[in-house]
C-alpha cells in the first residue's frame, strides 16, 4: 500500500531533516509511529498523506508513483485516506453530527444512507449525546473524538492519526485505539503517531516505527 524508497527531506538549503527512509507498510497492518518531540513524525505523516514533498526519493502510494500524479490524481489519492490531525479542523458553523458526515456529503451520498452509521459511530467515541452541539463548546477530548470519527466515517484504505489519543483520558484512549484496531482487522492500514510507550505497550503485536536522527528504525 505504501512504499518509501531512499526518501530525504530538507527545508531550503538547511541539513536533510528525514534521511534515507526505505520502509513499506502492508496491506492491512497497524503500525505506531514514535520517537522523541522533534524527531519528525508530524513531517512524516505529511509526506504519507502527499502534502509534502520529498526532496529526493520515491513515494509509492497505492501502487502508483506519487510525483507523476496531476492534481485531479493526488486529490482522488487522498480520498482515500482517513485523517486526525492534531489541531483536528473541525468546521465551526457544523453541529458534531454534520462535521463527521461531511466527508459522505461531499461524495454526494443521500443522508438517510449513511445518518445510522453517523451516529453509531458518534456513540462509540461517546458523543451521542453532542451531536448537535458546535465544535465552540466541545471540549478538547471531545473535539479530538469528534476528528476521529470524521476520520473513519469513509473507512479509508490507510488512517493517518497524529497523537490521536492527546486530549483523552487513559480509559478513552485504550477504546479509541482498540476502535482503530478493529478497523486496521477490516483491512484498513492504519499509522498512529505518538509519544505514550505507555499506551503501546498494551498493543504489543503493533508495528513500530521509530524517528531518531532523522532516520527510521523499524521493529516489527
Amino acid at each position: 500500500m505504501v512504499r518509501f524508497d531512499n526518501v530525504g527531506l530538507r527545508y531550503g538549503m538547511g541539513p536533510e531533516i528525514l534521511q534515507d527512509l526505505s520502509f513499506t507498510i502492508e496491506p492491512g497492518t497497524f503500525q505506531f509511529l514514535t520517537g522523541p518531540s522533534g524527531a519528525g513524525k508530524t513531517t512524516l505523516m505529511r509526506l504519507l498523506l502527499l502534502s509534502l514533498r520529498p526532496t529526493r526519493g520515491v513515494i509509492t502510494l497505492f501502487g502508483r508513483d506519487s510525483s507523476l500524479l496531476d492534481k485531479d490524481a493526488l486529490t482522488a489519492m487522498r480520498r482515500r485516506i482517513g485523517v486526525v490531525f492534531q489541531d483536528f479542523r473541525l468546521l465551526d458553523h457544523l453541529t458534531t453530527y454534520e462535521n463527521v458526515a461531511l466527508p459522505l456529503r461531499v461524495q454526494n451520498q443521500r443522508e438517510e444512507s449513511y445518518r445510522s452509521e453517523v451516529h453509531e459511530l458518534l456513540r462509540w467515541v461517546g458523543l451521542g449525546d453532542r451531536m448537535h452541539a458546535l465544535p465552540q463548546v466541545l471540549s478538547g477530548g471531545e473535539k479530538q473524538r469528534a476528528a476521529i470519527a470524521r476520520a473513519l466515517i469513509v473507512r479509508p484504505e490507510l488512517l493517518l492519526a497524529d497523537e490521536p489519543t492527546g486530549n483523552v483520558d487513559p480509559t478513552m484512549a485504550r477504546r479509541l485505539i482498540r476502535l482503530f484496531v478493529e478497523l486496521q482487522r477490516s483491512g484498513t492500514s492504519v499509522v498512529v503517531a505518538t509519544h505514550d510507550l505507555g499506551l503501546m505497550e498494551q498493543f504489543e503485536d503493533a508495528r513500530r516505527l521509530v524517528l531518531g536522527g532523522g532516520r527510521l528504525h523499524i521493529y516489527d
